[in-house]
């Protein structure tokens, strides 16, 4: 799982999070708490309603608080009456199933009960199959008591739905079935963890200011590294795309350098003035879709609960002049998918509840990992946009379709490893590393050039250790054990060719790629993160 990243190791300076919960959601509150003790200064408050509402505002007075987790009807009572963002957690279409499934080895007469909105995809899902499910909706605890008993006075035995629902039902003398599961209230968490990381950066300087300090582009073409063809016609397409203002679509496998391209087409633009303009990039599978909006576009004041005063700069503003890196472009959710196709083509952005346009001059490069012309026939990715997106489009080649370049690459990220470490090089070292080039050509190298830099990484940290030792093969075998199995690539390629069996799990695909979540999920078409969130939706195998 890909969480938010953390803020420095000062505990002062950790996110503080509070999650409200009364009944039943308390103890898994708490049981997920366990998990985020790194990340976040995690506090329970065993309250609900207006008694949370008050005690949290009393304590703001003189305490910090980055986010709050609540759920259901508390976290909507929560969301308009404090000065924080409230984070509610919410139980997915797969919770429901599960608690369905639990509430019918109950009995088949089964209410489920949702705060204010009915499901209606329940309902289709009952037609469809037969299965007469009676929905109710509330909106105060004594209209969820009135449900109850009307739905026990119909015979209903099951009851499912949140801490509320659950603890009333079983005070009338029915089966509560609790709806949330903990991979829920871990997204919860991961997004409440996101919206503490931005609002103290935000606290902390400046959009703009970010800008300046960070968001530039490091590398030129000449960082594209590789003497092989491929790389050669690759870097004469960064020089001849760094001339045109167009957008410019890049393809290639996770570790194999999207990022890198994306810098060195915006360093190398008309008259070099590129290392001077900001280089903004985002990814859109990293951010939460309830976050990613207001990342890419800002917010006015008051736009939404948690908002910053004044509003703030989105990244389409802070890269104004410059460039803007959407990697993971496949990842975007289709509403978001439709505004940036708006401010592609009208040059403007609108904030977050605004309504003034704010004209920007951004040059656009997207990149992938997925087959977005596949998505656009799964109805996942709109095929205006990727026209859109797509006036350049360049290929980076992964490093198995490149075997020559790579002991140049091992030893350029071997000695920078070792210089990083404060260790001299071995004067034989290009010499041992041309001996270790056919164990290193004929392995699959999954994760690109990320995976060979990782790789060397440990390397250097044994040869740091162990001054004398010579970079033999049988030495490198024994540091990096995968490099034995050189066909277990090939096969894994060989699989994802071959289409998953129906009704194929996240679990079963990870374990047919023999547990490579990237291979896993450049199949599935998706992102690890969302890989990670299937597993554990699924009963947590292979997600640790």
């Amino acid at each position: 799982m890909r969480r938010p990243a953390p803020l420095p190791s000062d505990p002062g300076d950790k996110p503080v999070i509070w999650t409200v919960s009364v009944s039943r959601l308390f103890d898994l509150f708490r049981d997920i708490t366990l998990e985020y003790d790194d990340l976040a200064t995690i506090e329970p408050i065993n309250l609900g309603f207006d008694d949370a509402a008050r005690h949290i505002r009393e304590r703001m007075a003189t305490e910090r608080c980055d986010a709050v987790i609540a759920a259901g009807s508390n976290g909507a009572y929560l969301k308009g009456r404090l000065g924080v963002p409230v984070i509610i957690a919410k139980a997915s279409g797969f919770d429901v199933m599960q608690a369905l499934a639990r509430a019918r080895r109950v009995s088949a007469r089964i209410g489920v009960i949702t705060y204010q909105d009915a499901m209606p995809e329940l309902a289709e899902f009952c037609a469809t199959f037969g299965c007469p499910i009676a929905q109710r909706t509330y909106a105060t605890e004594e209209d969820a008591r009135a449900q109850i008993n009307e739905l026990k006075a119909a015979g209903i035995e099951a009851i499912v739905g949140a801490g509320l629902i659950t603890d009333l039902a079983e005070e009338a003398g029915l089966t509560g079935v609790f709806v949330y599961s903990a991979a829920s209230i871990r997204l919860a968490f991961d997004d409440a963890l996101e919206m503490a990381r931005l609002g103290q950066l935000e606290a902390s300087r400046g959009r703009r200011a970010v800008v300046a300090d960070t968001l530039r582009a490091k590398h030129g073409v000449n960082d594209l590294r590789g003497d092989s063809a491929a790389m050669e016609a690759l870097r004469q397409a960064v020089l001849l795309y760094a001339q045109s203002p167009a957008t410019v679509l890049i393809q290639g496998e996770t570790g194999s350098g999207k990022e890198l391209v994306a810098q060195a087409i915006h360093r190398e633009g008309p008259r070099k003035l590129g290392a001077n303009r900001p280089f903004v990039a985002v990814n859109c599978g990293a951010i939460a879709e309830s976050l990613l909006e207001s990342e890419l576009f800002g917010h006015e004041d008051g736009a939404f609960t948690g908002a910053r005063r004044g509003g703030h700069a989105g990244l389409f503003e802070a890269a104004n002049g410059g460039t803007l890196f959407l990697d993971e472009i496949g990842e975007m959710p289709a509403a978001l998918q439709t505004r940036l196709l708006r401010v592609l083509e009208e040059r403007e952005v609108v904030r977050v509840g605004g309504t003034r346009p704010i004209s920007i001059n951004v040059r656009i490069i997207s990149a992938t990992h997925c087959d977005l012309e596949q998505r656009i026939g799964d109805g996942r990715f709109r095929a205006d946009l990727f026209y859109r997106l797509a006036v350049l489009r360049l290929a980076v080649p992964a490093l198995r379709e490149r075997p020559g370049d790579i002991p140049a690459l091992a030893e350029w990220t071997l000695k920078g490893a070792l210089a990083a470490l404060g260790a001299r090089p071995h004067p034989n070292l290009h010499a041992e590393l041309l001996a270790c080039a056919p164990l290193l050509a004929r392995y699959g190298w999954p994760g690109n050039v990320r995976q060979l830099r990782n790789l060397m990484e440990r390397l250097a940290l044994f040869l740091a250790a162990q001054p004398l030792q010579a970079l033999t093969p049988a030495f490198v075998l024994g540091v990096a054990a995968e490099l034995a199995r050189p066909g277990a690539p090939a096969m894994a390629v060989a699989a994802s060719a071959a289409p998953a069996p129906a009704g194929e799990t996240a679990a079963q695909t990870l374990a047919r790629f023999g547990g490579r979540r990237d291979a896993a999920a450049a199949h599935l078409g998706i992102s690890r993160t969302t890989l990670w969130r299937k597993l554990r939706a699924e009963g947590g195998a292979g997600a640790t």
